[in-house]
């Protein structure tokens, strides 16, 4: 290795290394308030290492509202988005892609195209059809709108553009239908961006406050960011409160990442392929 390189080598990695520690100081302000009493707070100095951690603000959270049922009801929310999503769209990226019909490259370009449109802009049809059909304070109100959702269908076109077609001539001649080729062997072939697309859907919906908010107006229903919300009050907030909701609501999706990690850098590249 020539000195040159050596020092380049060297410069990239101090620069990442400080550019993740960076990025890690508010998660660790976070982590350190959450441990400090409501007196410790705004000490100064700053205690990046509490003199006295204790858990009250953990005990707080779950004695303030019923905040186990509130990450149940975002758990069932996310689990159920993610699978829909990954389901409706994995259907029509493969229909867009190994099933050729009249006006399928056009239908996709449309489809793409309302990528552009702002969430805001649909925000109000969309509540008032699921006020015509009922479906206000249900559920399924902030589970459905998962069926529409361009940009997963866009990462899985890239995906199984990339799959030769020796594929499904080799299961037809096993005697396997259209369903069974999207399943046994569509599916399996796009792991990776399935593994991304359920991550990044995943923590859309777990992170998720406005729809919830608008869509479920039972505080039994109520969501994980909307019972965070609760915690900020208008004249005081009790900080290392907040801080420990957040820290717990940060659990499932570290969990999931981790587990889906390895897919996940191949997934975001196999979406960068053109066809």
């Amino acid at each position: 290795m020539t000195r040159k390189r050596f020092f380049g080598t060297a410069f990239y990695y101090a620069a990442a290394i400080l550019l993740a520690l960076i990025a890690l100081v508010p998660f660790a302000w976070m982590i350190s308030t959450s441990f400090k009493s409501r007196g410790a707070l705004m000490s100064i100095p700053i205690e990046w290492i509490p003199e006295e951690p204790t858990l009250d603000a953990y005990f707080t959270v779950f004695e303030r509202f019923p905040f186990l049922r509130a990450i149940g009801n975002s758990l069932l929310i996310a689990v159920c988005y993610t699978l829909l999503t990954l389901v409706s769209a994995s259907m029509a990226a493969f229909a867009f892609t190994k099933i050729q019909f009249k006006g399928s490259g056009f239908l996709l370009g449309l489809y793409l195209a309302t990528m552009m449109i702002p969430t805001q802009v649909t925000m109000i049809p969309l509540f008032v059809v699921m006020n015509q059909i009922g479906l206000i304070n249900h559920y399924s109100s902030v589970i459905l709108p998962a069926i529409f959702r361009p940009f997963a269908v866009f990462l899985l076109v890239q995906q199984m553009r990339t799959i030769p077609p020796d594929y499904m001539d080799a299961a037809r001649i096993d005697g396997a239908g259209v369903w069974r080729i999207w399943r046994q062997v569509m599916l399996p072939l796009c792991a990776p961006s399935l593994a991304t697309l359920a991550v990044t859907n995943f923590m859309d919906s777990w992170n998720d406050y406005l729809w919830p908010l608008l869509m479920l107006t039972d505080k039994a229903k109520m969501t994980l960011p909307i019972a965070l919300s609760t915690l900020n009050g208008q004249y005081d907030t009790e900080y290392n409160v907040m801080m420990a909701g957040s820290l717990i609501s940060m659990i499932p999706i570290i969990l999931i990442y981790i587990f889906a990690q390895k897919y996940f850098k191949h997934g975001l590249m196999a979406g960068g392929v053109k066809g």
